[in-house]
């Protein structure tokens, strides 16, 4: 199996073949329009503006897993988010992306990219490590998407590059993504 063969819906609920990323770079993040991690739309959308006319996409999930930080229908999702984000990348409907329900796109992730720990050299990540062990600690345990801005960075293939944790701010992944698109 590869991402090419998961079907995903548009947040309009449209059926997308993944496949119609073939030959792309892609950014697959799972995000929550009301979390405090939220500041990171405006990252991303820079990312994307800078990027995405040399074959990057960014493909945001809405999720309301994590504290219920994505509460609103899948229109008033993408209204908000272009309203206050200026997003303009795709976002896609609303999924689960941990335990039994999770989208097969994000099993297929997590099992491509296990959890690799939280990088508790900057205080962001010290902070999201303790906050899951002392509040969420089933959370924190295994590979499952830990919370909300969990990113994925697909090459041109379809082969997971590497995995963010949220902590990671879009602008520390620049260079990473400027590498695959040269390839």
């Amino acid at each position: 199996m590869s991402i090419y063969d998961i079907q995903v819906n548009a947040i309009n609920g449209k059926t997308l073949d993944m496949s119609i990323y073939l030959g792309k770079v892609l950014l697959i993040v799972n995000t929550a329009s009301m979390c405090s991690y939220s500041r990171q739309f405006a990252g991303l959308q820079k990312l994307y503006e800078s990027h995405s006319e040399q074959g990057f996409e960014i493909l945001g999930f809405p999720c309301n897993q994590f504290n219920e930080k994505e509460p609103r229908e899948n229109s008033e999702v993408q209204e908000y988010c272009e309203r206050n984000f200026g997003v303009t990348f795709p976002l896609l409907e609303k999924v689960d992306v941990r335990g039994q329900a999770a989208h097969p796109l994000f099993q297929f992730l997590t099992k491509q990219a296990p959890f690799q720990g939280f990088d508790i050299r900057n205080s962001n990540g010290e902070w999201m490590q303790k906050f899951l062990q002392e509040n969420y600690p089933d959370i924190y345990a295994g590979d499952g998407i830990k919370w909300n801005f969990t990113k994925f960075l697909i090459d041109r293939n379809g082969q997971v590059h590497d995995r963010y944790e949220t902590s990671t701010e879009p602008f520390e992944i620049q260079s990473a993504i400027e590498a695959l698109l040269l390839k």
